[in-house]
């Protein structure tokens, strides 16, 4: 084989680049820390550090909204134990004014502190958090949740959405709760209307129906659709006369019930059918009769309006018997829909206590993740420097090696051994 002078300097100059080459990027390995330089030096390990930081990426946005939805639950909470508070005093102030022996001074007393209170609670029900937005508004971050209309009562301006942010691949979290399930959507204790007709002679009174008992309103055998009559017996109709405080419930045609009332003309009486609770007052003469029936369109109540009709029959229910038995009634009712609406807050704030939990412990986990997937980036991507440092070592001897002897070499030319 015929190896040319100029061929000879060539392969000489490209074995000392290739070694210098190499022992340059092994230097360059060291110093940056990593292994991996450019993709072609691990096409498969490359791949796979760039699922790793897309991973890790995703990670990071989880914690970012981890964050976001364990401040907006906490100011949740935080908003509905404030509520929780009110509501508590609220109740002290309905079962207060309950007190048969308080004049109308004291009645319109109890009603200045249940408007600062009512106005305490609307001002809590629309609040903001940090970004400006409604917390109880649904969807309508921008739309103020409760607003107070021209005749005192309230309208709920929001929707039922529930906001909510992606905490894990496949994991979902609400960081809201809309004011209409909170706040609005509360059983109606009074939701049902009494419709008496009385007869000559009579001073019978009825109050105002009440659901005391939801369990065996809605129980088996259920309250009846149609409603009820109660009729009191007519002694006129009967042969020898009957008594007229004796009375007989009907489903319809059919009698499920009969009582009577007390003999004590002074002091109340009260008939309790299937949860349903309806006080009687007077005397009757016998032959009146009393249609109970639900409305359907009270089926549900909002926590301010019950506050607000509690406050008007308070303001309004003068020193009379008759404003004393209106003053009842609007407390009973309040008492009732306050307990339940304190009931329906609890159990929202037990739903948020949940959530941060499943936040916390999503947090924990995602830590873990993201710990083992830098490990693992880690043994992928940075140099072993042990291996390194001897491996350019052994590159530095080679280069040494490689360029003396290609000095040696290069001093090698036939016209010196024929001068």
């Amino acid at each position: 084989m015929r190896i040319s002078s100029l061929q000879a300097f060539q392969n000489g100059v490209q074995g000392l680049q290739r070694n210098y080459a190499a022992a340059i990027r092994t230097n360059e390995q060291i110093s940056s820390g990593n292994r991996i330089l450019t993709p072609a030096d691990d096409p498969v390990a490359s791949v796979r550090l760039m699922q790793l930081e897309q991973q890790q990426n995703m990670l990071g946005q989880y914690k970012s909204n981890l964050s976001a939805a364990n401040n907006s639950l906490v100011q949740e909470e935080s908003t509905l134990n404030s509520v929780n508070t009110i509501m508590q005093r609220v109740r002290e102030l309905a079962a207060e004014a309950g007190n048969g022996a308080l004049n109308q001074n004291d009645r319109q007393s109890i009603a200045s502190e249940l408007r600062e209170r009512e106005d305490e609670l609307l001002g809590l029900m629309n609040t903001r958090n940090a970004r400006g937005e409604y917390l109880f508004s649904g969807f309508q971050g921008k739309t103020q949740p409760f607003e107070r209309q021209a005749n005192g009562s309230y309208a709920y301006q929001g929707d039922e959405g529930q906001r909510k942010l992606q905490i894990g691949s496949s994991l979902n979290v609400a960081i809201s709760d809309n004011g209409k399930k909170v706040f609005q959507n509360i059983t109606n204790a009074a939701r049902l209307d009494a419709n008496l007709t009385s007869t000559p002679s009579s001073t019978l009174t009825v109050s105002k129906p009440l659901v005391q008992d939801e369990v065996a309103f809605s129980g088996s055998p259920a309250f009846p659709s149609g409603g009820i009559e109660i009729r009191f017996t007519d002694p006129a109709a009967t042969t020898p006369p009957g008594n007229p405080k004796e009375y007989t419930i009907y489903d319809g045609a059919t009698p499920v019930q009969t009582g009577i009332m007390d003999d004590d003309d002074k002091r109340q009486d009260s008939l309790v059918f299937r949860g349903v609770v309806v006080h009687f007052d007077g005397v009757p003469a016998g032959g009146e009769s009393i249609t109970v029936t639900a409305d359907p369109t009270r089926e549900k109540q909002g926590v301010l309006d019950t506050i607000h009709q509690l406050r008007m029959a308070l303001e309004g229910s003068p020193d009379s018997p008759e404003g004393n038995r209106t003053t009842r009634d609007a407390v009973a009712a309040a008492l009732t829909n306050i307990d339940h609406a304190m009931v329906n807050i609890d159990s929202t704030r037990g739903d948020i206590g949940a959530r941060m939990n499943m936040i916390e412990t999503t947090q924990t986990d995602n830590e873990d993740v993201s710990l083992i997937n830098k490990t693992v980036q880690a043994e992928l991507r940075e140099v072993d420097y042990p291996e390194a440092l001897s491996k350019l070592a052994f590159q530095s001897v080679v280069l040494e090696a490689a360029q003396q002897s290609f000095v040696k070499i290069s001093q090698l030319n036939l016209f010196d051994k024929i001068r």
